[in-house]
């Protein structure tokens, strides 16, 4: 669930940019409200599994980094979007940075858990004398 809605948002996001840069217009502000309420989902998502279950340092540290971005978004939305002002291009960017960094971090965490998870197998097969 939590990958989904971090496409749909970053599927969202990228056309906002692809709006203000190309066009030097302001992106919808339907489009905005629906990237943020889902990257806000996902955050929850994140939040919740943090202090339930757990989560890794380096999934911490994206939840971190993704309530940066988040704080990133509410500033652009409160002070430039409503008021129907200019998102500045560095906000943007920033914006985007700290997202592109917070996904990568989960990316890498699942990817580490993915190859562990794979190497217990594996071993745990060979000790059981389940190959071929």
């Amino acid at each position: 669930m939590l990958t989904v809605l971090l496409t749909i948002a970053t599927n969202g996001r990228l056309v906002m940019a692809g709006i203000r840069f190309v066009t030097d217009r302001q992106p919808p502000a339907a489009l905005a409200m629906l990237h943020g309420f889902l990257a806000g989902a996902a955050v929850t998502l994140l939040m919740y599994a943090a202090a339930t279950v757990g989560l890794p340092k380096m999934a911490v540290w994206a939840l971190v980094l993704f309530r940066v971005a988040a704080a990133g978004g509410v500033i652009l939305n409160l002070n430039y979007h409503l008021k129907q002002l200019l998102l500045p291009k560095w906000l943007m960017g920033a914006h985007a940075t700290a997202m592109v960094a917070e996904f990568l971090l989960l990316l890498a965490t699942a990817c580490y858990w993915l190859l562990l998870l794979a190497t217990a197998c594996c071993y745990l097969g060979n000790a059981y004398g389940m190959t071929r």
